[in-house]
């Protein structure tokens, strides 16, 4: 008895110090973004500059880090996986993705969850295979970790972030904006901290600029922390509204939009519940652009399967804002099934005043 005691103590003791050298490592190397830090835009081929009055085309996508298609599920919504099977399938995800974005002829492209160096994804460079061909391209990381220690076997290495591109059009100048975080520690270290993308555009014959925001708000929290990070997304865009910018703001709210519920009732709520856009929180004049025909997301508790009615969930929850000095053409969700990604990309055709 004394000896299988012993051998007991000795277990919980490495235990314990194993789990409390990882919590001080990861605390150690925890990322620690500053509130605004400047993000260099990266110049590969001619550029021009936004005429005022000419149509521009916005693409809005959550890529899903090319690891969650069609096959997929994600322990966080009800599933078990955290990754894909192999490398082929990330590089077939996101060959299916950057054709599916040049189909669309946007103009400019944001992106969110794309992996620069990630164990769940490889290590494969995402933002350099999306990136090929374009002129201009902002990356800023908003999830950065040398190990996130769950499910089991655990997700690993995670460097991902929120990426914007586009074709021919000058990204003058970018900053990172932090978002509150609504975690403490211990659940901080290897958590997410979200950001605001912020890319700069100059307008030709203009001193005015466009103000392009790229955003993936919080999921996974109790409520309080997408309340706050949209609150200081509103009082932004604002802002710069009344500097005399044109504003648009583009993303994954993790909220639904207005009559999103009504669209695709939530049967699911143990297993995931969105926040819920209002129309209040809206600064004046500004507009929620959505198209609440065709979800943007699914729920990830299973391989999608739509003919599988009672557990395939939906939701609407990416979109854009913009301002009231610009006019808004189109608003579409693109239908893709879901074969490369958990999220529909929306894109909207816009005009500046």
């Amino acid at each position: 008895m004394k000896k299988f005691l012993k051998i007991l103590l000795i277990l919980v003791l490495v235990v314990v110090l194993g789990v409390g050298g990882l919590l001080g490592w990861l605390s150690a190397t925890e990322f620690s973004p500053s509130s605004i830090e400047e993000v260099k835009p990266v110049r590969a081929g001619d550029v021009d500059t936004i005429k005022p009055g000419e149509t521009l085309k916005v693409l809005s996508w959550n890529v899903g880090y090319a690891g969650l298609g069609k096959a997929e599920d994600f322990f966080m919504d009800g599933g078990t996986r955290s990754k894909p099977d192999s490398r082929d399938t990330v590089r077939r995800y996101l060959a299916g993705i950057s054709a599916s974005i040049d189909q669309t002829g946007a103009d400019l492209v944001l992106l969110q969850e794309v992996d620069v160096n990630s164990s769940r994804t490889y290590s494969f460079d995402e933002r350099s295979f999306l990136s090929d061909g374009m002129s201009c391209e902002t990356f800023a990381l908003n999830y950065s970790c040398p190990f996130v220690p769950v499910p089991v076997p655990p997700i690993g290495k995670v460097h991902s972030g929120l990426f914007t591109m586009t074709d021919d059009l000058q990204i003058a100048r970018a900053e990172r904006h932090s978002l509150p975080c609504p975690f403490s520690w211990p659940l901080r270290i290897a958590n997410l901290k979200r950001c605001l993308l912020v890319s700069y555009l100059p307008v030709e014959g203009s001193d005015k600029q466009l103000v392009l925001v790229n955003l993936h708000l919080e999921a996974y929290d109790s409520g309080e922390g997408k309340i706050a990070q949209t609150r200081q997304l509103m009082g932004f865009l604002e802002d710069e509204y009344l500097k005399g910018n044109y504003v648009i703001a583009g993303g994954d709210f993790n909220q639904v939009f207005p009559g999103g519920l009504d669209a695709y009732p939530n049967a699911h709520p143990e297993l995931w519940t969105p926040g819920l856009l209002e129309e209040e929180s809206l600064p004046e004049g500004f507009r929620y652009l959505f198209d609440l025909a065709v979800p943007s997301c699914r729920l990830l508790n299973q391989p999608y399967d739509p003919s599988d009615t009672v557990n395939t969930q939906y939701y609407v929850i990416d979109g854009f804002i913009v301002s009231p000095n610009v006019t808004v053409e189109s608003v579409k969700g693109l239908d893709l099934g879901f074969e490369n990604a958990d999220h529909n990309p929306v894109l909207i055709s816009v005009k500046l005043e």
